[in-house]
């Protein structure tokens, strides 16, 4: 017979290795500068950068949604291949980093632009709190 504790459940949270420090298997240091950023950091900047984007866009385009993602991938991928952050990444100090690969940075932050606006990338992560947008373009979030 199979017990309910031999499945697991979702209420146990995901499945983990005891002492793993996330960011280990990218070669990131567990604490301090360079670490993977914090969860919180990450959609809050997200939402800065949104809410910059839609504050231009309503300031010359008078709002319009188009113009809202235009903006946003544009200073996406403007800011990460130029600086390695968003404005709302800089508030919040966090950076992307590349962590695999020898691609350019402007293809790596087209790729995880394009698949940040999928939107289901950026929901999916792995044990390392790395989204599959990240993964995809070889790059990680970290602390500043």
């Amino acid at each position: 017979m199979i017990d309910r504790k031999d499945l697991g459940s979702w209420m146990d949270g995901p499945p983990g290795e005891a002492g793993y420090v996330k960011g280990s298997a990218l070669g990131l240091p567990a604490s301090g500068r360079g670490a993977v950023a914090s969860f919180w950091r990450r959609p809050l900047s997200l939402f800065v950068d949104w809410g910059l984007c839609v504050g231009i866009s309503a300031l010359l385009f008078g709002g319009d949604p188009l113009a809202n993602l235009i903006l946003f991938a544009a200073v996406n991928v403007l800011f990460l291949t130029l600086f390695g952050v968003t404005p709302g990444q800089f508030l919040l100090r966090v950076r992307v980093v590349p962590v695999s690969g020898r691609s350019p940075m402007l293809l790596r932050a087209v790729v995880r632009t394009a698949l940040m606006l999928l939107v289901l990338p950026a929901v999916v992560w792995n044990r390392d709190t790395q989204p599959l947008h990240d993964v995809v373009a070889g790059t990680a979030v970290v602390t500043l």
